[in-house]
């Protein structure tokens, strides 16, 4: 596939020789020749770009379903990518550093925006860090994500503003309902039992909106490229036995193996796996941001409680 740019100036100098009435560079925000092709970077990023864009939009996402965004490595396909692309998007931080030297190789021209640029972010935990990366764990800061990505949608399709706008109002519709059914369900947990462990530092904007405890993480980190020391582990059976944590939970894309060794040492249950820094495949319970969101509700409340009390979430 030749890259964007390209083709429109070949569709151009064809135009102008056949002296064909109404080419010109807007055909494809017309929507005569083909979609506007958005590269997006993380799962999350790429489904909150589908709901803007809907089918006026083509979302090529760099990363697969339960990949760990952390340990990514770009692929030759990934610079083709983003050669034909008319926008990229991406999350910020840790999670997609990586994207800086692969546009540099692929020589691509097309705006980039960087969601994490419109959000205030949380202090990173440790040092070296610039901020914590995982915002969109909190689903406000999912609203403003979609309202950037709606703007840069106009300002790259301007012919389909009015539908890019329309779906944005919708999908935001949708994401405050579901931050308000999650603060619904968090609040029937008990303060002095909302004591979250899990496999690294990556809910932390959850943790901040609906008043939940982080007692520790199996890595202490934010990123998951971390390992664990002997001691490290010591310190978190501690932390866990003197606190009386319920569960452990791991995330999807990791190995669950010390989480599980750290449960049977303490006594603690290991809780359904988390969607933390990926989502799953299209057969999974976090497909969707939406979904994933509210699986991690679901489970986080049935964990926190022992079962105690259970909440149900729908996502989309």
């Amino acid at each position: 596939m030749l890259p964007a740019r390209l083709t429109a100036a070949l569709v151009g100098a064809v135009c102008a020789a056949l002296a064909v009435g109404g080419c010109g560079e807007d055909d494809k925000a017309a929507g005569v020749g083909d979609r506007l092709t958005v590269v997006a970077t993380t799962t999350q990023v790429a489904d909150l770009a589908r709901n803007v864009g809907g089918t006026q939009i083509e979302v090529v996402g760099l990363l697969a379903p339960n990949a760990d965004p952390h340990a990514y490595e770009v692929r030759p396909s990934d610079a083709q990518a983003l050669a034909d692309a008319d926008l990229i998007v991406r999350s910020g931080g840790d999670v997609d550093e990586w994207l800086d030297e692969a546009i540099e190789g692929a020589g691509t021209e097309a705006p980039v925006i960087t969601l994490s640029d419109a959000i205030h972010t949380l202090d990173a935990s440790e040092e070296g860090e610039e901020f914590d990366p995982h915002w969109w764990q909190d689903p406000r800061n999912a609203v403003i994500a979609v309202d950037e990505i709606r703007g840069a949608l106009d300002a790259a399709d301007p012919r389909h503003a009015s539908l890019y706008d329309e779906n944005a109002k919708g999908y935001t519709g949708t994401l405050t309902a579901l931050d308000r059914a999650v603060e619904a369900c968090i609040a029937k947990v008990p303060d002095t039992e909302r004591k979250l462990v899990t496999t690294h530092d990556a809910l932390g904007y959850y943790a901040r909106r609906y008043g939940i405890d982080v007692i520790g993480t199996v890595i202490p980190s934010l990123t998951t490229e971390g390992q664990p020391s002997a001691g490290d582990t010591a310190k978190l059976v501690q932390t866990i036995e003197a606190a009386g944590v319920k569960a452990i939970f791991a995330e999807s894309s990791v190995d669950p193996k010390v989480e599980t060794a750290i449960a049977r040492e303490t006594g603690a249950k290991v809780g359904a796996a988390l969607w933390a820094d990926t989502l799953g495949p299209e057969d999974s319970g976090g497909a969707t941001y939406a979904q994933s969101i509210a699986a991690n509700t679901t489970a986080l409340v049935d964990g926190f409680t022992g079962g105690a009390v259970s909440c149900s979430l729908r996502g989309s």
